[in-house]
């Protein structure tokens, strides 16, 4: 059997099993334990023992700053196409699907399928590029998120440099963080794994065996969707997948006579799932707004919580492909035509699923003089429809 197929197939297994242990682990913090022993424990090791076999060179900085640009491309393709897909603009849902859609979350979606396919180096490099996509999700998207707030709610003073410190001494307590700059200093240091002792280094190992296993599970335990969504959340991740397509195949004709596992890692990292940054960053803006009572809706919690469970399996779904295929897709042509695919499939889902959305009111403080009104309310099922 085929090595590929032979790890898609126990990766499908697992996730079954996650699906058959759901009634089990049914309480929301069942969940939220599994997914943080995943992101502070399993997770962090497999990155640092990672990053600290990699040899950095200046060069590697190209590599955060590729998904930096990448956030950006998605964002204002996310601008400028998706009123075409029935998301009225100024609406909290399109403020939702901007703030999501160009998030990554490769933890969760792509870092142990790179680990397992490609190997460790690969996941090295995969690393430094999520140096990159944290920078976007954990500073541009706040400050478009607070941004968006105190517009909608212009009689509330911001007192903005309070919460950025806030936000950047929260971001170095996280785990994960802390491990790429703990990395990172010991790579200028001129220390790489093999001057740790034996004992901990083989303690650092185990504790990333565990990652790929408690990820499957976690997707069969977690995925659930309002299926009254699907068809919006699917032609928009579709949408979003053919994007990333095209972006992958600039950068393979822009960088020519690259490895396949190279090649590879930037077709599948932009594949990876909505990030949960976001959806943080909502929290926070709907706290804010209820401790100054306001009525104005900036986000749509729900619709970015169904899209965040959907965008998990489907971003797995196409990245096992990608791996499946293997050397198929490091030509940029065949990576465009997965993109065409994508989008031509998400455009015919628009066209025969549109319906008419009233636009939402204008967006408090732009128009001046007048008190802050509700933002219309976009009705999402097809009976509400």
């Amino acid at each position: 059997m085929d090595i590929a197929l032979h790890k898609t197939l126990a990766f499908l297994v697992l996730i079954i099993v996650g699906l058959l242990m759901r009634r089990s682990l049914r309480g929301p913090g069942s969940q939220q334990a599994l997914k943080q022993v995943i992101l502070n424990l399993a997770l962090p090791a497999v990155i640092f023992v990672a990053l600290l076999k990699l040899q950095v060179g200046a060069a590697m900085l190209v590599v955060p700053l590729a998904t930096v640009a990448f956030n950006l491309v998605m964002l204002g393709c996310c601008w400028l196409l998706l009123p075409a897909f029935g998301v009225a603009r100024h609406s909290a849902e399109m403020r939702t699907f901007l703030l999501l859609l160009p998030s990554l979350a490769p933890g969760l979606s792509c870092f142990s399928f790179v680990s397992a396919f490609l190997g460790e180096e690969a996941l090295a490099h995969a690393a430094l590029a999520d140096v990159g996509n944290k920078v976007s999700v954990l500073f541009f998207s706040y400050l478009l998120a607070m941004h968006w707030f105190y517009r909608l709610n212009s009689q509330v003073n911001p007192s903005g440099n309070a919460k950025l410190k806030s936000l950047a001494l929260g971001m170095l307590k996280e785990p994960i963080n802390l491990v790429m700059v703990l990395a990172v200093f010991l790579l200028g240091c001129d220390i790489h794994v093999d001057a740790f002792p034996p004992f901990l280094s083989d303690a650092i190992g185990l504790l990333g065996q565990l990652m790929t296993p408690l990820i499957l599970l976690y997707v069969g335990i977690s995925v659930t969707a309002d299926w009254r969504q699907f068809l919006l959340i699917g032609k928009l991740l579709m949408l979003r997948a053919g994007i990333a397509c095209l972006f992958s195949a600039v950068l393979l004709v822009s960088l020519p006579g690259l490895p396949v596992a190279s090649a590879l890692l930037i077709v599948a990292f932009p594949q990876s799932a909505c990030s949960f940054w976001p959806l943080a960053h909502m929290g926070m803006v709907g706290t804010l707004g209820k401790a100054h009572r306001s009525s104005v809706r900036v986000f749509d919690d729900a619709l970015a919580t169904n899209l965040l469970a959907l965008s998990l399996p489907f971003s797995i779904t196409v990245i096992l492909a990608l791996f499946n295929g293997g050397a198929t897709f490091v030509e940029p042509v065949n990576v465009l035509s997965l993109g065409a695919v994508f989008l031509v499939v998400s455009a015919l889902l628009a066209v025969m699923t549109r319906r008419r959305v009233a636009r939402p009111k204008a967006d408090v403080g732009e128009v001046a003089g007048k008190e802050a009104v509700p933002e219309v309310r976009e009705a999402w099922s097809v009976g509400q429809k």
